[in-house]
């Protein structure tokens, strides 16, 4: 699995190069996680992280954020471990939904405007956030992929696991370019 996340990562670099030569260093690569540090987030939140989110971590733990970071895919920056973890608590303290309506559009999803079980992997800076699904409905795949909307009651599957969902933004990267 791990030589699946590196050529992920090999052909999200390879799309930037198409718009920056230096992508690489607009990116803000981290490190990859340790061990130690998936077994710190998964006992933080309570979550057995996904294994294709294990193998994306084991290359690069995710982006350190600085103003000008390039997106990894589409509008989002990957977050390193620790800012999962950080993003998890302020979700689990600070969201609200009292004025929003729930609009799943998905059976495998459990109808819920936030769950624990969800981890925020990449966000756009805007309070969205994407995040991998660690307890589904019975119809749904653990490691699903869903957006997490901070002002809008829709949430629906995106894709059934994370190198999937990559692979599908790296594709419609391609049908932008033409390619």
């Amino acid at each position: 699995m791990i030589e699946q996340a590196e050529l992920l990562w090999q052909r999200i670099i390879a799309k930037g190069t198409g718009a920056n030569a230096d992508v690489e260093v607009a990116l803000h690569l981290q490190p990859g996680a340790s061990d130690e540090d998936f077994r710190f987030v998964e006992n933080e939140l309570g979550v057995t992280l996904p294994e294709e989110m294990k193998a994306l971590y084991r290359v690069h733990n995710g982006q350190a954020w600085n103003v000008g970071v390039d997106s990894f895919v589409r509008n989002l920056t990957l977050s390193p471990l620790d800012q999962v973890k950080e993003n998890w608590i302020f979700l689990q303290e600070e969201f609200d939904p009292d004025e929003m309506e729930p609009e799943i559009e998905d059976d495998a999803i459990k109808p819920v405007l936030w769950n624990c079980k969800w981890i925020p992997i990449a966000e756009n800076g805007g309070g969205d956030y994407l995040c991998l699904d660690t307890d589904p409905s019975s119809a749904g795949t653990v490691g699903q992929v869903l957006y997490f909307w901070h002002d809008w009651g829709h949430r629906s599957v995106e894709a059934k696991g994370l190198f999937e969902f990559i692979q599908k933004c790296i594709e419609e990267k391609d049908e932008d370019e033409g390619t």
